[in-house]
């Protein structure tokens, strides 16, 4: 991995950072921006691309901001991402998700200090928030941006999940900062109790923006500050890895060996979901899927194919070891025509690997994200309803695969008819993809 990306320890447990001061000719101090729910040491990708995605987007519209990530952590850390050729710093507010109501960043015993503190005047108020570093660092923010990593907020993932990601978010309102949500899957909703905290959070929000343009009605219905933009995605940049490990592939497109096939292995659906029993319904067998897509490509399509990761980690649910998997099933049969992405890659490297395809299919909607952003025709592996609205936005949406409700062969199907098509695909997506970042970038405009 890129080594500015490397989270380094802050000397202290929070960051103590004081305003930097004024804008050089100006009585003005600068912005802080406070970005809830995304940041660069997940080993996701996906979340990764989001949160430099949203300091693109935080760059374009307030140029001299400062920008703090809002997360949980036990320790304080800078990241070290690079946002527009140049290595930007991000400390993090580490906010603890636990049952210690003792430690001062609990997000529990900060969320009670904010109710109290609402009683009082200001001077009262001033003095109740000062007492708690990591509250008065929060209190002089100027701006919370929320990402909610992207699907989160939502109890698809479990009502503890969900926890974890808004509690921050009723925080900021509590400490009367504007809030906006930035573009997102919001939903669905299982439980009555989540999805009347999630109105009344989305009630208080400045802004709402949903990835998904049809989203925009249902949301409509709640609040009048839902607006539609495509995912953040969109505006990341690929750059190439110093060192790119690609099993002896030779880095390039279409050659006389045959087209490139981008194939991301997805190891959370290997596993079947974070419950292990086929957590999202999926009604066919994903290893079998990619399987028999390797198979069509290599066999029907004579094409190589490069099987590309999103998610790295040793957890259960990273996307190299399914990958690893596969790969030592099928390397013999397949020699000189399956390949696999090795190493550890940032979210900026990755997205470069995935751009030397010629054609991809994703079940990780960012490694999806990051084709369609460089006109690789893609084909979505869809285990949720949020790939049929950001495929939608690029005018892919014919192309989302979804092995719930489709058998195997109608998926092999839809993917041989993008590999047909591709070079057709990519003109349109050549074509369509400069609004889309366009819009992306200026999400912000009306933001002061």
């Amino acid at each position: 991995m890129n080594a500015s990306h490397i989270a380094t320890p802050l000397a202290d447990t929070v960051v103590p950072s004081p305003r930097t001061g004024a804008v050089a000719g100006s009585s003005m101090r600068r912005k802080r921006v406070l970005l809830l729910g995304a940041g660069f040491g997940t080993g996701n990708m996906g979340v990764g691309a989001l949160a430099a995605g949203a300091l693109t987007i935080v760059a374009q519209r307030f140029p001299r901001a400062e920008v703090l990530l809002l997360d949980y952590g036990r320790e304080a850390t800078v990241d070290r991402p690079q946002i527009g050729g140049r290595v930007v710093e991000v400390p993090l507010i580490n906010l603890r998700f636990s049952w210690k109501p003792h430690l001062r960043n609990n997000i529990a015993r900060l969320l009670l200090v904010a109710v109290i503190a609402r009683w009082f005047g200001p001077k009262m108020r001033a003095r109740l928030i000062g007492r708690n570093r990591w509250l008065a660092l929060i209190d002089d923010c100027d701006l919370a941006l929320a990402v909610s990593g992207g699907d989160s907020f939502s109890d698809i993932y479990g009502l503890g999940r969900f926890f974890y990601v808004t509690l921050p978010q009723w925080l900021i309102l509590l400490l009367g900062k504007p809030l906006v949500l930035l573009p997102q899957t919001i939903g669905p909703f299982q439980r009555p109790m989540v999805r009347m905290m999630a109105r009344s959070l989305l009630r208080r929000a400045q802004l709402v923006y949903t990835r998904d343009e049809g989203g925009v009605t249902e949301i409509g219905q709640i609040t009048d500050h839902a607006r539609f933009c495509p995912d953040m995605g969109f505006v990341l940049e690929p750059r190439a890895p110093v060192a790119l490990d690609l099993d002896g592939l030779a880095c390039e497109r279409s050659s006389e060996d045959g087209p490139l096939v981008g194939l991301n292995v997805s190891g959370l659906l290997m596993i079947g979901g974070y419950s292990g029993s086929n957590m999202f319904g999926l009604g066919v067998d994903y290893a079998t899927l990619v399987e028999r897509l390797i198979a069509l490509f290599i066999e029907r399509r004579q094409a190589r194919v490069l099987l590309v990761p999103h998610v790295f980690g040793a957890h259960d649910e990273c996307d190299t070891a399914a990958i690893e998997e596969i790969y030592s099933r099928l390397c013999a049969r397949y020699p000189g025509r399956l390949f696999r992405a090795r190493g550890v890659y940032d979210q900026s490297e990755i997205k470069h690997v995935i751009g030397l395809c010629d054609m991809f299919v994703g079940a990780r909607m960012h490694a999806c994200i990051a084709a369609l952003s460089q006109a690789v025709p893609t084909v979505g592996i869809a285990y949720s309803d949020k790939f049929a609205g950001v495929f939608d936005s690029v005018g892919a949406g014919a192309f989302v695969a979804d092995p719930r409700r489709q058998s195997l062969s109608a998926i092999e199907e839809l993917a041989t008819r993008c590999f047909d098509e591709r070079e057709t695909l990519a003109a349109q997506l050549e074509l369509a993809i400069p609004a889309v970042r366009a819009r992306v970038l200026g999400l912000l405009d009306s933001v002061a």
